[in-house]
């Protein structure tokens, strides 16, 4: 079993990896949070800062593994295991597929839907992968997938993976060999395989059955999903007192001037009058426009019920300018 290097020694990797993701967001218009979320999440539980050493169960409690998994419905092995990396080169090239793929995903579908798509491929790659090592006991192999001990996000990276490439027409290169993008996934299930053999088969595998899985799903299925509704309004409730402080503080709409106040509704309010000839509204105990020094009508309130087409015909606009500058002296 590959583990990783004590904790506080680095060979460069993850100070080279965060560079990268930086420069990264840096030039991007829109930063997609999801994605750096998980980028985060991965790398703090790998370093295992001493604020959350407490907090971060150690790998040995969540390394992926049908037999305990199924004996003991450990399903902190089950949902854990895929952030957590046995080295800085597991860790580093994961990430940086992450940041590929997420950056493309979150950007073209939106930061809820990818999040709810990447809860639905962690849970479905998981869960084939575990499918798939209790089918193999009917066979005999000299590797006991049954009981492999597994660790990383290669498993939702390699189902993102078929996400991505599902709708392309176009070819990519697999370390050097050109494929279709539809299969790029496969070929690199067989190659990464081929060269570095004590990677996890069945969680590979598990990820793109789990993409195409997903993509079959999706497409019969009108409208949006109900994970991605629920991860809305978890969203929604988690951002309320937020949107609730701006309303708070958000300035007034209208217009201040004085002791009262220009346009607005037409409702009648107490103590109040409104000039036909500006729209001001005056206080009660005022009997001439304080703007523009029109006099209140007979019932002191009925000009706040007059039309526009009334204002215009009573008093013209170059005697209601006359009347200002008589009254301010400009």
């Amino acid at each position: 079993m590959v583990r990783r290097n004590p904790r506080g020694i680095s060979s460069g990797m993850i100070p080279l990896m965060l560079l990268q993701a930086a420069n990264e967001y840096r030039r991007l218009e829109r930063k997609p949070p999801v994605t750096a979320a998980l980028l985060a999440a991965n790398t703090l539980i790998y370093l295992r800062p001493a604020f959350l050493d407490h907090v971060i169960p150690p790998i040995d409690d969540v390394f992926f593994n049908a037999y305990l998994i199924l004996k003991y419905k450990d399903l902190k092995r089950f949902f854990f295991s895929a952030f957590y990396h046995l080295g800085e080169s597991h860790l580093f090239y994961n990430m940086m597929s992450l940041l590929w793929k997420g950056i493309q995903l979150e950007n073209s579908m939106g930061s809820t839907e990818f999040a709810s798509m990447v809860a639905a491929l962690l849970a479905l790659s998981q869960g084939i992968t575990l499918l798939l090592a209790k089918s193999l006991l009917f066979f005999d192999y000299d590797r006991a997938y049954y009981h492999e001990y597994s660790a990383g996000f290669s498993g939702v990276l390699f189902a993102m993976k078929v996400v991505l490439n599902s709708q392309s027409d176009s070819y990519t290169s697999v370390h050097g060999i050109m494929v279709p993008s539809k299969h790029a996934a496969w070929a690199e299930l067989i190659l990464i395989q081929l060269l570095v053999p004590n990677v996890s088969f069945l969680g590979h595998l598990g990820g793109i059955l789990a993409g195409l899985v997903y993509l079959r799903l999706k497409g019969s299925y009108a409208g949006p999903s109900p994970l991605t509704a629920m991860v809305k309004g978890l969203t929604s409730v988690l951002g309320w007192p937020l949107r609730s402080l701006m309303r708070f503080w958000r300035p007034s709409q209208q217009r201040i001037f004085g002791r009262g106040r220009t346009g607005g509704s037409g409702d009648s309010v107490r103590g109040v009058w409104r000039c036909r000839a500006c729209t001001f509204d005056n206080s009660g105990w005022l009997s001439e426009c304080e703007m523009c020094g029109t006099e209140c009508g007979d019932d002191g309130l009925s000009s706040l019920h007059g039309s526009n087409s009334d204002i215009s015909s009573d008093i013209a606009l170059d005697e209601i300018r006359q009347r200002r500058i008589q009254r301010f002296g400009r």
